[in-house]
């Protein structure tokens, strides 16, 4: 993928304010960090998020890991959002505190993906 214009700390701020201005968000509670070709989300684990053996559930893991790599991708493209084609989730033990970090960081681009 070339350098596209407009891929700047403006265009990352705009980002980060798109998605905690996200109504769902409001019940995530997540942090994002936008920089070049990476994004950062911090969520706050909380008992609401809780499946029935008291630990988080994967649609939290899921949606924290998504976005992180929706948004690391969209840091290289200022004019249109870049979806995700297919996401793999390998769940190895279960996380009831503290916080969970997704990190996103784009590692191959060519022109179609």
């Amino acid at each position: 993928m070339t350098e596209r214009a407009g891929v700047d700390e403006t265009h990352f701020r705009k980002l980060e304010n798109l998605y905690h201005a996200a109504p769902t968000n409001e019940y995530f509670r997540p942090r994002l960090r936008v920089a070049k070709g990476e994004a950062e989300i911090v969520m706050p684990v909380r008992e609401a998020f809780f499946h029935a053996a008291h630990a988080v559930h994967g649609s939290t893991y899921f949606k924290a890991l998504d976005d992180a790599a929706f948004f690391a991708v969209n840091s290289l493209v200022p004019d249109v959002f870049v979806l995700t084609v297919t996401f793999d989730l390998q769940m190895l033990r279960p996380v009831a505190d503290g916080a969970l970090q997704a990190m996103g960081r784009v590692v191959h681009a060519s022109r179609r993906l």
